[in-house]
C-alpha cells in the first residue's frame, strides 16, 4: 500500500454489535489512499475477532489491542500512530457514507490552509435512517464563536489537517472527560480555518448504549465547565460558577444564576455591531436550549417554569411542553402525569412526525 492520504482512528470498546457496519462503511468509501488504525481499548466482548477478521482480508487495517485505558488515552494512541497528513475520526457504532472521504479530501485540497472539517448527519435509529437537514447556523463561519458554546461537530464526521495544526495541539486533554472533542475543536477554530460540509456523510446511530447515552450528566458538567471558560475568557458572564454549580446540582438558586448569565450574555452580545453579534446570538440561543434540556429532565416543572420565566423564553418551546409545564407548576399532582406525557410523545413524534415522511427510510437506503 502507499503512503495513506488518510489516517482513520477507529477506537472499539465493546463494540462487537456494531463495529463490523463501521468497517465496512470505511473500506467501501470511493477515496481508497487511507488507513485504519483500529485500537481495541480492552474489550471482553467479540470486538477484536470481528476486528482481526477484516484485517486478514484487508492489508489497510492496523489492530492495537491492549488492557483498558480510556476514550481519551486511546485517541490520543492513535493519532500517534497515524502515517497520513489527514486524521479522520470515526466511531465504532457510526456509519459513513461512500463519498465522505472524498468529499473531505477535495475540501481540503480547495482550501489547504483548513485545520479541520466536519459533515452534516442522518440519525440511524434501529433499522430506520432519519435524514438531516441543512442548518442555517453553519451559514456564518465565525466557528471561532460558534465553538464557544458547543460541539461545532459530530465527533465521527471530522477529518484534521496535520499540515496546519501544531502537533502539540492536536491531543484530546484529559481535563475534559466525555467532552474531550468540545474542547479539542473550540481551540483549534480560536487559531485556524473551520468548515463544515452542510450534508449528510456520517450516519449517528442513536442507542441506549453509546458514550453520550451512558455518561450523560457527566458529558454535561464538562460541557458546562467548558462553556464558563469560555465566556470568563471573553468576559461575556459575570458568573461562569453558575455553570459549574448547576452542573453539580439543579436547584431554584442555580436555576436562578444560570439564567442570570443567558440575559448578562445576551446584554453584552446585544452591545456589540457587525456579523460577529449574530454568530455570538445562534451560539448564545444554542446554550440556552442545552440548559433548558438540563433543567427538564430533573423533572420537576417549577424550576423549568422559573428558568423560562426569568429568561423570558416561553415563546422558544414548543406550545404542548409549554401547557404541560404552567400546568405542572401551579397543579405538581399533574406533574408526573404532564411530564410523562410529554416524554411519550416525544419519543414518538421526535423522529418521525418532525420530518417529512420521505426523510424517514430503511437501513438499507444508506448504500
Amino acid at each position: 500500500m502507499s503512503d495513506p492520504l488518510i489516517s482513520v482512528v477507529l477506537p472499539v470498546y465493546n463494540g462487537e454489535p456494531h463495529v463490523a457496519a463501521a468497517l465496512e462503511s470505511i473500506l467501501r468509501q470511493d477515496y481508497t489512499r487511507f488507513e485504519v488504525i483500529a485500537l481495541d481499548d480492552g474489550s471482553t466482548d467479540g470486538s477484536l475477532e470481528v476486528l482481526q477478521r477484516y484485517q486478514n482480508a484487508d492489508n489497510r487495517i492496523r489492530i492495537v489491542s491492549r488492557e483498558n485505558r480510556g476514550l481519551i488515552a486511546t485517541l490520543n494512541e492513535g493519532i500517534a500512530l497515524a502515517k497520513g497528513d489527514l486524521v479522520a475520526r470515526m466511531d465504532a457504532d457510526d456509519i459513513s457514507y461512500p463519498s465522505r472521504f472524498s468529499r473531505q479530501v477535495a475540501l481540503f485540497a480547495r482550501q489547504p490552509q483548513l485545520a479541520i472539517s466536519g459533515t452534516g448527519i442522518d440519525q440511524l435509529l434501529g433499522n430506520r435512517v432519519v435524514r438531516g437537514r441543512p442548518n442555517p447556523i453553519y451559514q456564518t463561519g465565525d466557528w471561532h464563536i460558534l465553538s464557544m458554546f458547543f460541539t461545532i461537530f459530530l465527533h465521527s464526521t471530522v477529518m484534521y489537517n496535520r499540515n496546519v495544526i501544531p502537533e502539540d495541539m492536536l491531543v484530546y486533554d484529559a481535563g475534559y472527560v466525555h467532552a474531550e472533542d468540545f474542547d479539542l475543536f473550540g481551540r483549534i477554530a480560536r487559531r485556524f480555518p473551520a468548515a463544515m460540509i452542510d450534508e449528510s456523510l456520517v450516519a449517528y446511530r442513536i442507542h441506549s448504549d453509546s458514550v453520550s447515552s451512558r455518561h450523560k450528566r457527566q458529558m454535561r458538567r464538562t460541557h458546562l465547565k467548558i462553556v464558563a471558560e469560555n465566556l470568563e475568557r471573553q468576559s461575556l458572564c459575570d458568573d461562569p460558577g453558575a455553570l459549574h454549580d448547576i452542573g453539580a446540582a439543579v436547584t431554584h438558586d442555580t436555576v436562578r444564576r444560570a439564567a442570570d448569565c443567558i440575559l448578562t450574555i445576551e446584554r453584552k452580545i446585544a452591545e456589540q455591531a457587525g456579523r460577529a453579534s449574530s454568530s455570538y446570538a445562534h451560539g448564545t440561543l444554542c446554550f440556552f436550549y442545552f440548559l433548558y434540556q438540563l433543567i427538564i429532565d430533573e423533572q420537576r416543572p417549577e424550576l423549568t417554569h422559573a428558568f423560562l420565566t426569568q429568561t423570558g423564553k416561553w415563546r422558544l418551546i414548543r406550545r404542548r411542553e409549554r401547557y404541560g409545564l404552567l400546568s405542572a407548576a401551579y397543579a405538581p399532582w399533574l406533574c408526573r402525569f404532564s411530564d410523562g406525557a410529554t416524554r411519550r410523545m416525544d419519543l414518538m413524534t421526535r423522529y418521525y412526525q418532525s420530518v417529512p415522511a420521505k426523510s424517514v427510510q430503511p437501513l438499507q437506503g444508506l448504500a
